[in-house]
């Protein structure tokens, strides 16, 4: 009786104590071979305050993990930090911090970020004010294309800066609710951005030089022949002989290359410029925040999956939220080790950044390359619910894999559980027909490297060439809308400008004019008659032909170096008879029927209206000359020139007495002879 109540007594404190060790023990999982994510995280955190997952080494490789513990430091309070994927940190990563600091029992500011930002900020026994506040900012602030480096790093600043809060404010009224519009300005080039650049600057390196030069060029050709240096071919060309210097027969000819060689010059240093401003201003070499992942960086998953593998057929990524409990968990390892053929199933997430680039195929081979291991594989998706196959030596009829029921590769909201799928799945493998020998498993392309995935063509490639001649083209638009604008506007000018009613009022005449008078005069005159000619579209051929050479022989007089400059050397009498030249043209313009003689006594007077007799000083018969209405009633003075000798300075003598053409309307000649014997003058015929 007293053994058997001992035992009885022994018996309650065994029960005791197991209890008590029950009740102490932490929450968690017992199998260490299946843990929870909050437990795999935790105690990555204890091994190092900064843990980044290695299912982001395209967007976040592992070996940046110091530059985060470097900004992580510039607090003044213990910091975790966890990098996740998007999808295994859930909406807020809340949840998952309060899980990680059960499990980790340490105090500090734990923060979850992922591939698209900051997802969680949560301090657990110390006090960080404006935690919250720099999460929103920092929300608020950067745009979407900021990495994960740079969130945390503008993170930091606004916590340390001390106007969290302010910030926080100022962000939620500039971009709360934004629209596209609205959005922070992005942070890197992206390669559709640098293929605009390319594409812009090539067409400004050739559409804004070619325009300039073209404008130019145009612009000075109306110059020239409103300077009285060209007809355009509206007169015919001369039998023969050169001018003095200047165009023939009112043909303005080619634009002159001493000037057409600057300005080609010119435009190519424009062109050279703006290529030299564009690589100066796009001068970005890639499209992230310059972290690329490293050889470790991009087999540390393949690795981490493969040991897993080696021990147990089954690997449920620690990382991401179970999609299998244990039940699950243990009736497909029964169905593994029962099937005839090695299988293994892979249940993680697969996305761009991975380092297969989110090709499950890929990922299988990478898996049985460092497996050395032959079998089927069956990548299980817990994020998409997709199971994907992959046969790499397993000894089963592709053809009947290629055959899984739809049911089995998607999830349905029939029956989204993976378990069950899976457990499915691998009861459709086990009757599978095994394969002929020989069979070659199929080879993946391998994913772009993920240097060169974000690095970024120069400027002067991609799409450049397009540019240049998109550039070429719209300049040659641009050019002929304005040489059409040009031509429009001169039509309307000719259209509103008013017709002359009757004579025009008497042209300045004195009787003895300034060399400064003549010159000033001549240019004026002659810019006059042009644009009179570039507007006379309904002249008719008599009066036009009058004009042209009236304008074509003042050019000879005056402007024989074809600069479009009144010559230094003109004397007296080539700018006197190139002002009357000048004025006979304008009156057969408007005045067609009108005389075409001039004034003899003063030709200066312009058109003569009547003839007056006169006789000779020495005797003989009485003549008839043409005089203006005002010389017929009194006679007026006759014009005097000085005369070439001393540069201009010599005596004024009456113009009939001077060399040259002009003394010819002294005796009466007219316009038309006139015009004649200025091309004789010159040896044009």
């Amino acid at each position: 009786m007293l053994r058997a109540g001992m035992v009885l007594v022994v018996g309650w404190f065994a029960v005791l104590l197991t209890a008590g060790a029950v009740q102490a023990a932490p929450t968690g999982p017992d199998d260490p071979d299946d843990p929870t994510q909050s437990a795999y995280i935790a105690e990555r955190l204890r091994e190092n305050p900064v843990y980044i997952s290695d299912q982001l080494p395209r967007e976040v490789p592992r070996s940046t993990a110091p530059e985060f513990a470097g900004e992580a430091r510039r607090l003044s309070v213990p910091v975790y930090v966890i990098v996740l994927p998007h999808s295994a940190l859930g909406h807020d990563g809340a949840g998952l911090l309060a899980g990680v600091h059960d499990r980790l029992g340490r105090r500090g500011l734990y923060i979850a970020v992922s591939e698209t930002g900051l997802t969680g900020v949560q301090s657990y026994g110390v006090s960080v004010p404006g935690a919250k506040d720099a999460s929103s900012a920092t929300l608020y602030e950067l745009p979407y294309d900021a990495t994960a480096r740079e969130t945390f790093r503008h993170f930091v600043d606004v916590l340390v800066s001390g106007k969290a809060h302010q910030r926080a404010e100022a962000a939620r009224a500039a971009y709360g609710g934004a629209t596209p519009s609205d959005e922070p300005a992005e942070l890197h080039t992206s390669p559709t951005d640098r293929e605009n650049q390319s594409f812009v600057t090539g067409l400004a390196v050739t559409g804004i030089p070619l325009t300039a030069l073209l404008v130019t060029v145009y612009t000075g050709q109306r110059h020239r022949v409103r300077r009285a240096l060209a007809t355009a071919g509206r007169v015919p060309a001369p039998r023969g002989g050169p001018t003095r210097g200047g165009p023939q027969g009112g043909d303005p000819g080619p634009f002159p290359g001493a000037r057409l060689i600057p300005l080609g010059a010119a435009a190519l240093a424009l062109s050279g410029v703006l290529a030299f401003t564009a690589s100066q201003l796009f001068d970005d070499t890639t499209s992230g925040d310059g972290s690329f992942p490293t050889a470790a960086d991009m087999r540390a998953r393949i690795d981490r999956v493969s040991d897993g593998l080696r021990r147990d057929p089954l690997y449920v990524d620690p990382e991401s939220p179970s999609e299998l409990d244990a039940a699950e968990r243990a009736h497909l390892r029964e169905q593994l080790r029962s099937l005839d053929i090695p299988v293994l199933v892979v249940a993680v997430p697969t996305s761009l950044d991975d380092e297969s680039k989110g090709n499950t195929e890929l990922l299988a081979k990478s898996l049985h390359d460092r497996l050395h291991r032959d079998a089927l594989f069956v990548i299980a998706d817990p994020t998409s619910g997709m199971i994907n196959l992959a046969n790499h030596g397993a000894r089963i009829d592709d053809t009947y894999l290629i055959e899984l029921p739809r049911d089995l590769k998607y999830s349905s909201s029939a029956d989204p559980r993976l378990g069950p799928r899976l457990e499915r799945l691998l009861s459709f493998v086990a009757k599978a027909p095994p394969a002929a020998p020989g069979h070659v498993p199929y080879v993946p392309p391998r994913p772009e490297d993920p240097v060169k995935a974000k690095a970024l063509h120069g400027i002067f490639a991609g799409d450049f060439d397009a540019g240049l001649l998109t550039g070429t083209f719209l300049a040659s638009l641009i050019f002929g809308l304005v040489a059409a604008g040009c031509a429009v506007g001169r039509a309307v000018r000719h259209h509103v400008r008013p017709a002359p009613s009757g004579p025009a009022r008497a042209p300045e005449a004195p009787d003895k004019p300034s060399l400064s008078w003549l010159r000033r005069t001549a240019r004026e005159e002659v810019d006059a008659l042009t644009t009179a000619l570039e507007s006379s579209a309904s002249l008719s051929e008599e009066p036009r032909r009058r004009a042209w050479e009236c304008l074509d022989a003042a050019a000879l007089l005056i402007d024989g170096e074809s600069d479009g400059r009144i010559d230094a050397d003109a004397t007296p009498a080539d700018l006197a008879c190139a002002i009357v030249l000048a004025r006979a043209g304008r009156t057969a313009i408007r005045e067609p029927a009108a005389s075409g003689h001039v004034c003899h006594r003063n030709p200066l007077h312009g058109t003569a209206r009547r003839h007056r007799q006169t006789r000779p000083a020495g005797g003989g018969r009485a003549g008839s000359s043409p005089v203006c209405g005002p010389c017929r009633v009194v006679p007026g003075a006759v014009l005097e020139l000085r005369s070439s000798e001393g540069a201009g300075a010599g005596s004024y003598v009456p113009y009939p007495t001077l060399p040259g053409p002009l003394a010819a309307l002294g005796d009466g000649a007219g316009i038309d002879q006139l015009t004649r014997d200025v091309r004789e003058y010159f040896g044009v015929h």
